[in-house]
């Protein structure tokens, strides 16, 4: 699961894209203009960025050009109709990372987006596992011993961001930024509510549990 934001005012486009994402099990968040990318990507943190060109006012060009100037990494995929060599050029230079043409396949755009995800260290596997705990993304399956786990979708978010990032310690709060959507009123207690129910379904009596609480910091996943 990748946190994605979609910048495009095109609203017809962005439900299609918000659809095919989520059923692709990522978090999909949207946004219609440059102004509210660019505080959106001051504030909360993102897997990758799809970004119209051609939006209103600020265009996703100058939005590009600010973020990457104010130091922002986000790997970034340009939506355009321009199909010109030069344009295309502009866009590599600016700081895109890839560029996508107007109109496009779904399962291209879907392509473009593994392929950006796999360079962060983060995101490279698609199949997760630990001791015989086995995370399988595509698929949306746990198992455990052999044995189907059944989660809900945060708790199967949650085990896998930790998974993704076994042995860092992460407080509630970095979780529900990581893992929620930026506009959820959840509290910290939701972290500690769906740990809880992580371990009551994977954990075994006389072992330690797969989550591991770090007094006063929180919670971390140690790997086998």
């Amino acid at each position: 699961m990748a946190k994605i934001l979609v910048v495009e005012d095109d609203r017809a486009l962005c439900s299609t894209i918000q659809k095919w994402l989520e059923f692709e099990h990522h978090l999909v968040e949207i946004v219609e203009t440059g102004e509210l990318a660019l505080e959106n990507l001051k504030f909360y943190k993102y897997d990758l960025v799809i970004l119209d060109w051609a939006l209103p006012k600020l265009s996703g060009m100058d939005v590009l050009k600010e973020y990457r100037k104010g130091g922002g990494l986000t790997p970034i995929l340009m939506l355009t109709g321009k199909q010109a060599v030069e344009d295309k050029e502009k866009g590599f230079d600016s700081g895109a990372d890839d560029y996508l043409t107007k109109p496009f396949h779904l399962k291209e755009l879907s392509a473009r987006l593994r392929a950006l995800l796999r360079r962060p260290p983060t995101l490279t596997e698609d199949t997760l596992k630990s001791g015989d705990l086995v995370l399988e993304c595509r698929s949306y399956r746990v198992t455990r011993g052999g044995e189907d786990v059944q989660l809900s979708q945060q708790e199967f978010a949650l085990l896998e961001f930790l998974m993704r990032n076994a042995n860092n310690v992460f407080s509630p709060e970095a979780l529900l930024d990581r893992i929620w959507p930026s506009s959820s009123d959840v509290s910290p207690a939701a972290i500690r509510t769906h740990v809880k129910m992580l371990r009551k379904k994977l954990d075994r009596d006389g072992e330690p549990s797969i989550i591991r609480n770090v007094h006063g910091v929180g919670y971390t996943f140690d790997s086998e």
